[in-house]
């Protein structure tokens, strides 16, 4: 045990120690706090004066030592010290960032009117659903009423006595009794007194109501029964048996059924997300929450957004809306919603990390959608934006067919072909443009607009069903040429843009109209041993000019990769739809490079999104669409009423009036087949042009036009004829009057070479 006095003399050495010098070398110091917050206050200020040095040994000012003397550098006080605290962090000025024009400038302003609002398609397809919604109540409860009446006729008695019934309990004050018997239970005198005097004047008061409604009810119904008319003694009875019918309704048995069943949807709320995003499992998101933080920050309040709810907010530091989207099935979980209700979206003028949560009332795959606004009645004009499905709010989402080239990709039974069917349907109700239509699946998905309008149409992927496509489309190839030579003749004020307009289309002698080609199953054409490459070149010169020239190609195809879908198309195509796909490769094949690592990723659709598909085009990022659904019997009926207005414009043509396709270009066996024959055995070599006079004699029918070209256009023809069968013309020289001139001409070895490899193909197959 401790004496007083030890600890008295332990308490004096320590205060004799602290008043004591320090050791030069015991590295501590007395650190007056007063002067260190105002050294500190200093340096920091020193780092706003834009005049000052900003190194690190300019002074001792950055050294975080309060006395040190800016002229010792050698001390260990000075900016060299590495125990120094560098102030990295600058001061908050008083305006941070751009100015006040500068933020109102770079505001983003949210729509005064509604989108659907602005729409007239939106809008009246709005006010026909409340129409139906309320015709379709009105007609419901009309059909029942008879028996809705007979309800309530039945339970009138029972309504009577309830009526009874109150007003006695009402005269009698009973709504007072359970009070009267309390006082009585308290055996409290005075207030059972008050209490009695209070119930025996409101008894007096409601007796001489009663007594007065008696003789009131009892002199109208006389007086009705004796002056007024039959129909309004009726109509008086049984609004009376109705309204004691009414009152004696019982609770678990309404006398109304509902004619609409309503969908009924958990609101969205702000612990509902959370709970949701945290269920993800992505560490940072259950690193904050864990924290006691939200892991989301909401930028804007929650609110309905069409048929749904629209949450908004940016995602924890390091945390992608693509980090989202991969885990939408776990997310749709969370939120305990169907899977077709919940879309996250990125927001592409923000940050990567601003994520857009819409959460439907229904699934976009089984919800009912609005009759297609072309279905029944109207036409189109192509160069103007046509309704073809909607977003995951209802919308109606426009895509304008001319100007474009289109790209649509998926796997299997998705709904592929039924987007490709109502594209042509739209091509087909204007009745300026020419279709060509080719199913390479065979199946016939295309023949009603093929049988009904189409100028060229093919089913099948034999070979003379590939030869007939290739010769058609060597056909558009020279009609491309001659639009684009057409365009280049026309004055500016006609032709301004050097492009087809809606007005030169209307010029008949010009034939300038458009021209829209859909190829159902594409890869059948550029897979094809023989006939493969020289489709690519063509159909990849259709997609690089043909836009401009009224020309639009629609490629359709269940396996996007490089071999069935070439980079020269899917790299130029503007328009690109691409329905479910399992793999990264396929969804950049078809909605482009780094589609799928910015969060569009159609592999996210389930098995049940058919005919949902990410939307890119018409000027817009990409969008989520479900296509109208137009089946082949309503394919029919649109089909003819386009080929009415066909007939009425009288641009009927081709397949659709029964003509035979006899191609007038010989195709690639007769065309190898020709230049051999026009290339004798002794001839190496061969000029372009030479070959093509020689072609022309041999078969007017087929090559003369090529003959019509000049010198320089037949070579350029002849080598791009030649290009996809890897036949490359390279100089040729000949001694003419004793000079020697070079030109582009053909090896006949080659020519020979191709040939035989191709009967070898062939046999062996």
């Amino acid at each position: 045990m401790k004496h007083p006095e030890d600890e008295n003399d332990f308490f004096n050495r320590l205060e004799a120690d602290m008043a004591a010098d320090p050791s030069p070398n015991s590295g501590a110091d007395v650190v007056d706090l007063g002067m260190a917050r105002s050294a500190r206050a200093g340096s920091a200020d020193s780092h706003t004066d834009p005049t000052a040095d900003p190194s690190a040994d300019s002074d001792g000012a950055g050294s975080g030592d309060p006395t040190a003397d800016p002229s010792a550098d050698s001390d260990g006080a000075g900016s060299g010290d590495p125990t120094a605290v560098v102030m990295v962090d600058q001061p908050t000025p008083t305006a941070a960032g751009p100015g006040y024009l500068g933020r109102l400038m770079g505001a983003r302003r949210r729509d005064v009117i509604p989108v659907w609002l602005r729409s007239t398609a939106e809008l009246k397809t709005a006010a026909s659903w409340v129409a139906r919604h309320y015709a379709h109540a009105a007609g419901y409860h009309a059909l029942r009423s008879p028996v809705y009446a007979a309800r309530l006729a039945f339970q009138a008695p029972t309504g009577a006595a309830r009526f009874v019934g109150g007003t006695m309990r009402w005269v009698a004050d009973r709504e007072g009794e359970p009070v009267r018997l309390a006082a009585v239970r308290r055996e409290d005198a005075a207030e059972y007194l008050k209490l009695s005097r209070q119930r025996d004047g409101r008894v007096r008061l409601r007796t001489l109501i009663s007594v007065l409604s008696l003789f009131v009810g009892l002199g109208a119904a006389l007086a009705i029964y004796v002056l007024a008319p039959g129909w309004l003694q009726a109509l008086s009875v049984s609004a009376l048996v109705m309204a004691l019918g009414w009152n004696g309704r019982q609770a678990d048995a309404p006398v109304i059924h509902r004619a609409v069943e309503m969908p009924k949807a958990v609101k969205l709320t702000s612990d509902i997300v959370l709970r949701a995003l945290g269920s993800l499992g992505i560490p940072a998101i259950n690193q904050a929450q864990g924290k006691g933080k939200e892991g989301f920050e909401f930028t804007a309040p929650i609110t309905r957004d069409g048929p749904g709810w629209r949450a908004e907010g940016n995602l924890p530091y390091g945390v992608t809306v693509t980090d989202i989207i991969e885990k939408r099935e776990r997310l749709a979980s969370g939120l305990r919603r169907p899977l077709g209700c919940v879309w996250p979206e990125a927001v592409t003028h923000e940050h990567t990390g601003r994520l857009v949560l819409w959460v439907g009332d229904q699934d976009m795959s089984t919800v009912r959608k609005p009759d297609w606004p072309l279905l029944k009645a109207g036409s189109v004009d192509l160069f103007k934006p046509v309704a073809f499905g909607t977003d995951q709010r209802g919308r109606w989402v426009d895509i304008t067919l001319m100007y474009i080239a289109a790209v649509i990709g998926a796997i299997p039974r998705m709904g592929k072909t039924f987007l490709l069917r109502l594209l042509l349907l739209i091509a087909a109700l204007d009745p300026r443009a020419e279709l060509h239509t080719y199913d390479l699946k065979g199946t016939g998905d295309l023949d009603p607009v093929g049988d009904a309008v189409a100028h060229r149409h093919r089913a099948g992927e034999e070979d003379e069903d590939i030869e007939y496509a290739l010769a058609d489309m060597r056909e558009l190839q020279e009609e491309l040429r001659r639009r684009a030579k057409m365009i280049r003749s026309l004055p500016r004020d006609i032709c301004p843009e050097s492009k087809v307009t809606s007005l030169l289309a209307d010029k008949k002698s010009l034939g300038l109209h458009p021209i829209v080609i859909g190829v159902d199953e594409c890869q059948k054409w550029f897979e094809h041993p023989e006939y493969g490459k020289e489709l690519e070149q063509i159909c990849t010169d259709l997609v690089k000019r043909g836009p401009a020239t009224g020309i639009v190609l629609l490629l359709a195809t269940q396996r996007p990769d490089a071999k069935s879908l070439p980079t020269g198309i899917s790299a130029n195509a503007s328009a690109r739809f691409c329905l479910k796909v399992m793999g990264q490769l396929e969804n950049d094949m078809v909605l482009g490079t780094s589609s799928y690592r910015r969060g569009v990723r159609a592999t996210m659709f389930s098995w049940a999104d058919k005919g949902i598909c990410y939307f890119m085009g018409e000027g817009a990022d990409a969008r989520i669409v479900a296509a109208a659904n137009i089946d082949a019997p309503k394919a029919e009926l649109i089909a003819l009423r386009a080929r009415a207005l066909r007939e009425q414009a009288g641009t009927l043509s081709g397949h659709a009036l029964g003509e035979v396709f006899e191609p007038a270009a010989a195709t690639s066996t007769t065309l190898l087949a020709d230049v051999l024959a026009v290339i004798p055995e002794k001839e190496a070599k061969v000029w372009n042009e030479t070959v093509v006079e020689r072609l022309a004699e041999l078969r007017p029918e087929a090559y003369g036009e090529w003959a019509q070209m000049s010198g320089e256009e037949q070579t350029a023809h002849l080598t791009a004829v030649l290009k996809p069968y890897g036949i490359t013309p390279g100089q040729v020289g000949r001694r003419i009057e004793g000079k020697f001139v070079n030109k582009r001409g053909i090896k006949r070895a080659d020519i020979a070479a191709v040939v035989a490899e191709r009967n070898q193909n062939r046999d062996a197959g």
